[in-house]
């Protein structure tokens, strides 16, 4: 699959050279292809795919039409109508060849497209030839290239040239740190200003510490809150700054907050397995909570993987004969993995064969292979904006803590990664019961007696909302009425980190539940209430609603058995894969 990276990487060599779009697609209006013209032909032949000829001259006439239409607005002096933020500066309708420049690419873009949803194919086939077409379409753009970004040139006239060697010197630097740079790394340090919510680590194995924080209420709720966060990326996305930390909105509750700290994996732990995050990680994890509070029973939280993991754990312990959730929290989870977005691409029997030959046997998925996946998802915004800004203008990019994290990558151990996508995201085995064996017993996630609150974002790319309602399914199955689902505003991230203090964005809610509860994700959301602020005091709410009486804080942390090892965020989330 196209990767942007290494777009990008082709773009530094091409600094200068715009050739490089105009050459590939070979289509602008004034030069109108031959009816058999294809610019698809060789992509579709590979794969066995074809166009209706039909579909082909319909899509080539419109094309023709606009084409002719904006040459004849260009040769008459209209300025072209750019709607698209990446034209929105006055530079580009200043001059009529930048207008008319980013008005043919925007023609173009839309017959690429438009060739790419023609394409007679199964729809997982179709959604990657546009996801491909997508890749090469974004790379091509004029923004892109200093000869073509009237914004990037004025800025250069405006500077005297200083921007443009600033430009250079950011792109040097970015090639020795072999990523681009999305943020001002330097403005953040991990336990300083980002993840720095006080407590102690009170437990470490190979795989994770737990981090136990310190109360800053008098009396919290009996029943311990455990946070098992995604192994893809490191826990203080949950723990960011001071007002955007929901860890330090949970304690503020009065919640007695633990936090698994995952490892970085290194060569030595390559061939770690699904298996050993379940059992060593999770359910280990869950162990000690127990044995430090007393308490038989703990709220579960999963983020993204995380909740995989969590509710893998879960069922395991339940085979065993232990139901030791108080309530289970699943932040854009999925467990039933029939519908998984654009990601789905990325997988099919070739590639997940592939990684399980090169790394089935032991060996480490690097982070930042990670991260040029899920820059895959998103390249105006997570590649080629930073192009323009820091190379061709030669700004120095924000102090942005979130960006900051996303830049932090964590390594995945190869027979874990490749369980995981096999089991999950090709064959979507987790969600039938007994269909698979973890730690040696079968899973069955209808099995977990526990009241589930789920959450999704509106407009996740990477676990579609819709996918999370359905994944809700999958527990309780008797007792519908003790599942809850939660709508957020935004994507994946964002929509979860957003701070109850500020009051921004909104949150959707269906109170029908049990057997009146909707069973499609359309339904539920026909029938939701929006209401404006964040959707962290529905989950305080949820938590308090099952988290026991009020006891006394903790006066300190751990136990007699489990001392404070060091202070948070420990040592393990500092450990970085580059």
């Amino acid at each position: 699959m196209p990767d942007p990276q290494a777009f990008a990487a082709t773009w530094l060599s091409q600094f200068t050279d715009p050739k490089a779009w105009d050459g590939w697609m070979k289509m602008a209006p004034m030069t109108p292809p031959p009816a058999s013209a294809n610019p698809l032909a060789g992509f579709l032949k590979d794969i066995g795919a074809g166009i209706d000829p039909v579909k082909l001259e319909s899509i080539r006439d419109d094309y023709l039409k606009k084409g002719a239409q904006l040459w004849q607005d260009f040769v008459s002096g209209k300025t072209p109508e750019l709607h698209d933020r990446r034209f929105s500066a006055t530079e580009w309708t200043a001059h009529p060849l930048s207008a008319f420049s980013a008005a043919s690419y925007l023609l173009n873009s839309e017959f690429m497209l438009a060739l790419a949803d023609a394409v007679e194919a199964g729809p997982r086939e179709r959604q990657k030839i546009r996801f491909a077409v997508q890749q090469m379409v974004d790379a091509m753009s004029p923004a892109n290239f200093f000869a073509t970004n009237p914004e990037a040139q004025k800025k250069m006239i405006d500077t005297k040239g200083e921007s443009l060697t600033k430009g250079m010197a950011n792109m040097l630097a970015d090639l020795q740190k072999g990523r681009i740079s999305q943020s001002d790394e330097s403005a953040f340090e991990v336990g300083r200003n980002v993840g720095n919510t006080p407590g102690q680590v009170v437990f470490e194995n190979e795989l994770f510490q737990l981090i136990q924080y310190t109360p800053t209420t008098q009396t919290v709720h009996s029943v311990p809150l455990l946070m098992i966060p995604p192994c893809i990326n490191k826990f203080y996305i949950l723990d960011l700054q001071p007002e955007n930390s929901l860890v330090r909105y949970a304690v503020e509750q009065g919640n007695t907050v633990f936090m698994v700290s995952w490892r970085n994996p290194d060569r030595s732990q390559a061939n770690l397995r699904w298996d050993d995050y379940v059992e060593t990680g999770a359910i280990r994890a869950l162990e000690v909570v127990g044995e430090i509070t007393g308490q038989e029973k703990a709220h579960v939280f999963g983020f993204c993987v995380g909740g995989t993991i969590a509710a893998t754990a879960l069922s395991v312990l339940v085979a065993r004969g232990q139901q030791p959730a108080a309530s289970l929290t699943l932040l854009t989870t999925l467990l039933d993995f029939s519908d998984t977005g654009v990601l789905e691409v990325f997988v099919d029997e070739a590639q997940v064969a592939l990684r399980e030959q090169t790394l089935g046997g032991g060996g480490l998925m690097a982070g930042r292979d990670l991260a040029t996946t899920f820059s895959a998802l998103r390249p105006n915004d997570l590649v080629w904006n930073y192009v323009q800004q820091n190379y061709l203008k030669g700004k120095e990019p924000p102090a942005f803590d979130l960006l900051y994290w996303n830049a932090d990558s964590t390594n995945l151990p190869g027979p874990m990664f490749c369980w995981y996508l096999r089991n999950t995201y090709l064959e979507n085995k987790l969600k039938n019961p007994g269909a698979l064996t973890v730690c040696g017993v079968p899973v069955d996630l209808g099995k977990i007696e526990a009241p589930v609150f789920m959450y999704g974002s509106k407009e996740d790319h990477i676990v579609p909302w819709q996918a999370a309602y359905a994944s809700m399914g999958l527990l309780n199955p008797k007792n519908a009425k003790a599942n809850r689902f939660v709508l957020g505003a935004s994507g994946h991230i964002a929509g979860v980190i957003n701070p109850a203090a500020k009051n921004k964005r909104s949150y959707w809610v269906n109170d029908k539940s049990g057997k009146s509860r909707p069973k499609d994700d359309a339904a539920w959301f026909n029938g939701a209430v929006e209401n404006k602020g964040s959707w962290w005091s529905e989950w305080a709410k949820f938590l308090a609603q099952h988290g026991g009486a009020d006891v006394p804080a903790p006066a300190t942390p751990g136990n007699a058995q489990y001392t404070a090892l060091e202070p948070a965020p420990g040592r393990y989330v500092k450990a970085r894969a580059d």
